[in-house]
């Protein structure tokens, strides 16, 4: 082929779609605008590939036909922009790498519970006996996947997020799972929920009749979004609040039980399990394994192997992460959470008087949402951030003490000592980690390594 292609960005997506680029016969050269990861370049070198960092060289740009945009690059940046008007294609790196594949695509989108449901999804098929890959925002980009691995996977389970979402051109999941819409990276969609939703919405634009949307029946936004854009494919409604009556397809509460969800699908074989026997407990978990449920169903999998790894699931790092109990006091990781409604998932689940520890870089929160449940549940708030006036400004009113912590060793040393046996410190930040951390994985394992050095 010997075609030259542009990849922006040598991070964990950009040398993933360079190797695919490689292995396809393009003669692939990354560009990045940062220092770029010694790992990330250490890999490009071993491959033979060119690349550049610290800035974009436009002397390339004129023999460029296609370029694939790593997540972290809005659609408006003035590179984009400058490759487009020169007649460039510019794709995500999930576009280009569903180009080149040819397996079922399971597809999970929504501003919360992403990558356990992706999790619950990928353990259903493997135990099942699927040759199955699970890919995207989870880890391992998807270019990657198929670049590297000796045996393609019959079925992908691919987590996306808005930021791949908005490359796509053709990208058409089999199966497309949309949790939820709720105000995420606002400063990306130009402080606009409508802008985010329809960068959400692609997930099924290109669907058809054959296809499904798994959704969330109980988000005012998304049955808005049916309403006024609709979809070609095939509606799998999910409610944690609504009887699935006779007849109807999805996922629901039994009528005549409100402890068990049925589900019920095209194949009209009707499962049913208790809530309490899910291994992930709380309402957005229900939630989570409802939609899971409902996808086994699709492709038909055995009802008792799906009730099976729903209640076997062990859960996510980093998500609501039970890390240890100190004299009665118990740490929880829920580094994860970087928006507001994460947040609120946490608290609602939590039983425990509250010691909260928050902050980092704000991406446009609104947190009058939680302010009921701050009242209800926080005791303690510890803000872990450079810049704290908005959290402190709109939460200092509702919680009995308000501190500062520069770091996750000096913020849970502070939460051990305002703790009395039954309270819970809560590592819950509603905020992206970038301004103390190198990542939210990063913020969280510190996290737990100061708890344990208590």
């Amino acid at each position: 082929m010997n075609e030259d292609i542009l990849i922006l960005g040598a991070g964990e997506s950009g040398v993933g779609a360079a190797k695919l680029a490689l292995s396809l016969g393009y003669t692939p050269f990354v560009s990045d605008a940062g220092s770029g990861k010694s790992a990330f370049l250490a890999e490009l070198d071993a491959d033979g590939i060119e690349y550049e960092v610290g800035g974009h060289n436009p002397s390339i740009w004129p023999m460029v036909k296609t370029v694939v945009k790593s997540p972290g690059i809005p659609e408006d940046s003035s590179v984009v922009e400058e490759l487009r008007s020169g007649g460039a294609e510019v794709i995500s790196e999930i576009e280009f790498a569903s180009r080149n594949y040819e397996g079922k695509v399971i597809a999970i989108t929504g501003a919360n519970g992403k990558t356990t449901t992706t999790s619950l999804i990928y353990q259903l098929l493997k135990n099942a006996g699927i040759k199955v890959s699970c890919v995207g925002n989870i880890g391992t980009s998807w270019a990657r996947e198929i670049s590297t691995s000796s045996e393609p996977s019959d079925v992908v389970v691919v987590e996306t997020s808005s930021f791949q979402l908005d490359g796509t051109v053709s990208f058409k999941p089999d199966v497309a799972v949309l949790l939820n819409i709720a105000p995420d990276h606002l400063d990306r969609y130009g402080y606009s929920l409508e802008n985010y939703a329809k960068s959400k919405w692609r997930i099924t634009v290109n669907q058809g009749p054959k296809d499904y949307l798994v959704y969330n029946y109980d988000d005012e936004v998304i049955k808005e979004l049916l309403k006024s854009t609709g979809t070609k494919a095939q509606l799998m409604p999910v409610s944690a609040n609504k009887a699935l009556m006779p007849g109807e397809f999805g996922s629901g509460l039994n009528p005549e039980n409100k402890e068990e969800f049925l589900i019920y699908t095209h194949n009209k074989q009707t499962f049913t399990m208790t809530i309490q026997e899910l291994a992930l407990q709380g309402k957005h978990n229900l939630f989570n394994s409802m939609a899971a449920g409902v996808t086994g169903r699709i492709l038909e999998l055995r009802n008792e192997g799906i009730r099976e790894s729903l209640a076997n699931f062990e859960g996510i790092e980093h998500r609501l992460e039970y890390v240890a109990d100190v004299n009665q006091i118990r740490f929880i990781n829920d580094s994860k959470a970087t928006n507001v409604n994460s947040v609120w998932y946490a608290m609602e689940c939590i039983d425990r008087p509250i010691i909260w520890i928050v902050g980092g870089i704000d991406k446009g929160n609104d947190y009058r949402d939680i302010i009921p449940l701050v009242k209800e549940k926080v005791k303690h708030m510890i803000c872990l951030g450079k810049d704290n006036k908005k959290l402190i400004k709109t939460f200092s009113d509702y919680v009995d003490s308000v501190h500062i912590a520069e770091s996750a060793e000096e913020a849970v040393q502070i939460g051990y000592d305002l703790g009395i046996p039954k309270d819970t410190v809560l590592l819950s930040p509603a905020c992206a980690s970038f301004d103390l951390f190198g990542s939210y994985e990063e913020r969280g394992n510190k996290f737990k390594k100061a708890v344990k050095g208590l």
